[in-house]
């Protein structure tokens, strides 16, 4: 076979890029409908589970009047409320009223779920979008530095920090952070979105954000940070870095053209990994600052075993875990195009 049999045999450019183009998408869509049977299986789940819970639901609606309510009134209430119908009959009312449009009432705020739920979210939005930002920025910068000067000592203290930091749960983060910052120093506030009885203008929004997501952020960068400086260490040593330096190539020029593009792809995969966890972070991180954001619904939710409210936050969070990891995967073949689509 000749040269030029073999460069008319081989596919041009842009058919390559629209064929990795089609089989991403199709990637996208097999996953997008997987998630279809995991919503099923973990919202029927969660309806299951609650009816084998020791809580009562009917404390969580009566409140203090439970001790004063009647035996009779209380078998009563519970009837009129469905707490007395088997959980599959439940789950089956719930699921018709989401396909219907119908989110249902929150026992535990006695407002629409809908309500409670664009009340929140975007507080809890704004915090993870924040927090996590700042920690995909500051483990960027310092996971290069760190990684180009593998085995110094600053490279040393940095893998040290980073291991500590990464067996401290977020709440004790948060607990710590308080103690020095605000009780210790009084530089930024203890809880709350604003100041007490003040409105949530820009500058107390942002006063009372920069302890939390800065915890949040803390308690995310171990990984992130490690899985970076991994990645540059590992490219530095790679021969095309070898070549570029002996031909006189800057440094700056190499790790900002080749080294840190080589090193996004991992880095972003373990972003997608961690999702789970940065949304477990940011339900502590919310609760022990007092954040209006979606954990304390959560959290209410659970204790109430208020099932409008709780099954529709836990399938969002289910939601939010697969659609960002897709994200990631579809991020890390555009980045990667050595990666496979077929799975």
């Amino acid at each position: 076979m000749t040269d030029l049999d073999v460069r008319m045999s081989a596919p041009a450019p842009g058919a390559f890029a629209r064929a990795r183009r089609q089989g991403i998408a199709a990637m996208g869509g097999r996953r997008v409908l997987f998630i279809i049977p995991v919503l099923a299986v973990v919202s029927a789940a969660v309806f299951a589970a609650a009816a084998h819970s020791p809580f009562d639901p009917l404390v969580g609606y009566l409140g203090t009047r439970y001790l004063t309510t009647s035996e009779a009134d209380k078998t009563a209430i519970a009837d009129q409320l469905g707490f007395t119908k088997p959980w599959y009959e439940t789950y089956g009312s719930w699921v018709h009223g989401v396909l219907a449009g119908d989110l249902g009432i929150s026992r535990s705020f006695n407002q629409p779920v809908a309500q409670v739920i664009s009340e929140r979210l975007p507080w809890t939005l704004l915090l993870v979008t924040v927090g996590l930002g700042a920690a995909i920025i500051f483990s960027l910068l310092l996971g290069v530095w760190a990684g180009m000067q593998r085995g110094s000592w600053l490279d040393r203290l940095v893998a040290a920090v980073c291991l500590v930091v990464q067996g401290l749960p977020p709440f004790v983060l948060a607990l710590t952070a308080i103690v020095f910052f605000s009780l210790g120093m009084g530089w930024f506030p203890v809880a709350g979105l604003t100041d007490g009885g003040a409105d949530p203008t820009v500058g107390q929004v942002s006063r009372h954000l920069i302890l939390p997501a800065g915890v949040l952020a803390i308690s995310q960068m171990p990984w992130l940070l490690l899985a970076v400086r991994e990645s540059v260490a590992s490219a530095r040593g790679e021969d095309f870095v070898a070549g570029a330096l002996a031909r006189g190539v800057d440094v700056r020029t190499i790790t900002r053209r080749h080294i840190v593009p080589t090193s996004l792809a991992p880095f972003v995969t373990i972003i997608g990994v961690r999702l789970p966890e940065i949304i477990v972070g940011a339900v502590l991180v919310e609760e022990v600052f007092s954040w209006p954001g979606i954990a304390g619904a959560l959290v209410e939710s659970a204790r109430n075993l208020d099932m409008a409210l709780l099954a529709l936050l836990t399938v969002g969070t289910v939601v939010a875990v697969m659609l960002g990891s897709l994200l990631a995967d579809i991020a890390y073949a555009l980045l990667d195009p050595r990666v496979s689509t077929d799975g």
